[in-house]
């Protein structure tokens, strides 16, 4: 069962990185450090269903890494 749980994680992983990696922002690394001129805009379409699934999928790696702590 564990090594199911293992490789759901690593796959999980990866998806993930994959999705964060297709989000595209509008500022560099400006915003980080808290200078002003962010682009803002509303998710629609795509973008929006790419976030939701980079949501979900961070929750199910959550999940999956505190089930492999308890099996």
């Amino acid at each position: 069962m564990a090594q199911y749980l293992t490789l759901a994680q690593v796959v999980i992983a990866f998806l993930l990185m994959v999705l964060i990696l297709f989000q595209q922002r509008g500022t560099a690394l400006g915003s980080a450090f808290g200078q002003e001129g962010g682009f803002y805009a509303t998710r629609r379409g795509f973008q929006k269903k790419l976030f939701w699934a980079t949501v979900a999928c961070g929750a199910l790696f959550i999940v999956l890494a505190i089930l492999h702590l308890i099996l």
